[in-house]
């Protein structure tokens, strides 16, 4: 408990979360690194080390790095479909972080190093059919990944492994599938289909529209993982010994329509859809197959969707409405 632990993207979704995670578990000899301003930060704890580095620099790896027993790198510039497929190579540049953080940590004598990875990596041509077939972690080869960031998470992945092989450097790596939950990103572009569906519907109530835009014809197929479930496999696969790329997602294949239907069943409303057909969808289906997590762990995750996303709900639904009242304050003061 009183070694010293890293977080890279610490100022994230799922970095503040696993900041928090280690926190409420007796560590207390934690560093956590954004390159945004602190009041940026999704979550910010004070009995935290935090640092504002640009963690593309290879310096400011050397100084987050220093001194820590284990590493987390979650930090990336990602977003929701959206925004990886019209900046490719803004998602690609991410392969600094990771290059030069596990060079930090082999040169500091950092024992354990996690690496943040995605579902994006999967060969293409698996995931034509929105009756997709699981993705197992062999499927990412041979390699057809998701262009600009799913190339960054794959070759990223393999310069984990070869740290590992050539170096001795303890890995994790984790194959995310579309974590969502409360305290993450809901608007500006970057946000994951939940958070953005739950977004659309709140502001339709605050304004009293009638209609949903949904991109692509809502057939597309994918599997969405509560960051409640994300963590648990996070902690079970670094108290492991697995070297090897491993998915931690959801198995409950839901398409794009039956996500709005569950978000409106939420809400208690009904609205009028129209599709985006030119707008980016990604591939037509994903879904993670858990046979391997299972067999190590006698665990996958569980949380069902719906119940996952009555808790996002609720946690945006209270930020847009106190954002509301105090935009309506700044246009109602003498």
């Amino acid at each position: 408990m009183d070694k010293k632990i890293v977080v890279a993207g610490a100022g994230g979704f799922i970095g503040g979360h696993v900041v928090n995670f280690l926190r409420t578990r007796g560590h207390r000899n934690l560093r956590a690194v954004d390159i945004k301003p602190p009041e940026q930060w999704f979550q910010r704890f004070e009995d935290v080390e935090n640092l504002v580095l640009n963690l593309q620099k290879e310096d400011a790896c050397r100084k987050a790095a220093e001194g820590a027993e284990m590493v987390y790198n979650f930090a990336a510039d990602m977003g929701g479909m959206g925004f990886i497929e019209n900046n490719k190579a803004l998602c690609m540049l991410s392969v600094l972080i990771n290059t030069h953080l596990l060079e930090a940590s082999r040169k500091t004598s950092v024992r354990k190093y996690f690496y943040a990875s995605s579902a994006c990596v999967y060969a293409a041509d698996k995931q034509k059919s929105e009756d997709v077939v699981p993705l197992a972690e062999p499927d990412a080869y041979p390699a057809m990944p998701e262009d600009g960031y799913g190339w960054e998470k794959l070759f990223s992945e393999r310069m984990c492994r070869h740290y590992h092989e050539d170096f001795g450097l303890e890995i994790a790596v984790a194959r995310f599938h579309n974590v969502y939950g409360p305290m993450g990103t809901f608007d500006g572009g970057r946000e994951k289909a939940p958070a953005a569906i739950c977004r659309k519907i709140i502001n339709n109530i605050l304004s009293d529209s009638l209609e949903i835009e949904i991109w692509g014809d809502g057939k597309q197929t994918r599997s969405f993982t509560f960051i409640e479930d994300c963590l648990k496999g996070i902690d079970l696969l670094m108290r492991s010994d697995i070297q090897e790329p491993l998915n931690i997602g959801s198995s409950e294949l839901v398409s794009i329509n039956g996500l709005v239907d569950i978000v409106e069943s939420i809400a208690e409303v009904k609205l009028r859809r129209t599709y985006k057909l030119n707008a980016p969808k990604g591939v037509n289906g994903r879904n993670s197959d858990n046979t391997l997590i299972k067999s190590l762990f006698q665990w996958e995750p569980s949380t069902r969707l719906k119940d996952g996303l009555e808790t996002t709900y609720r946690w945006i639904y209270d930020q847009m409405v106190n954002r509301h009242k105090l935009e309506s304050d700044r246009f109602t003061r003498p």
